[in-house]
């Protein structure tokens, strides 16, 4: 079995990153033309928040390559109440957003 990291990067976001040059070249226009803008903390803290978001690896691959080597080393041992739990779990969370019809 091979695990494929299918998973996009949060920093990789497309459209985000096409439409912050236009919003900061609008903000230099502004400022430009005597307008001010000021921006709270909490925008500041936002932002280092991204960036560690950003940074955080989506896989943890110490994790992966311990179960690969579980596997190889027929060690791996599956709980199925915890995979049972775990389906249940997901099929109740679907069923809860799927939009109720009158």
């Amino acid at each position: 079995m091979k695990i494929e990291n299918t998973i996009k990067s949060p920093g990789a976001v497309g459209s985000e990153t096409k439409t912050r040059p236009a919003r900061e070249a609008t903000t230099s226009s502004s400022a430009a033309s005597g307008s001010k803008v000021q921006l709270s903390s909490l925008s500041s803290h936002l932002q280092q928040l991204e960036k560690v978001i950003a940074e955080t690896p989506v896989v943890d691959s110490g994790k992966v390559e311990e179960i690969k080597s579980a596997i190889s080393q027929g060690q791996f041992r599956v709980n199925p109440e915890k995979v049972a739990d775990g389906l249940i779990n997901s099929v109740r969370q679907m069923l809860a957003a799927q939009p109720r019809s009158a």
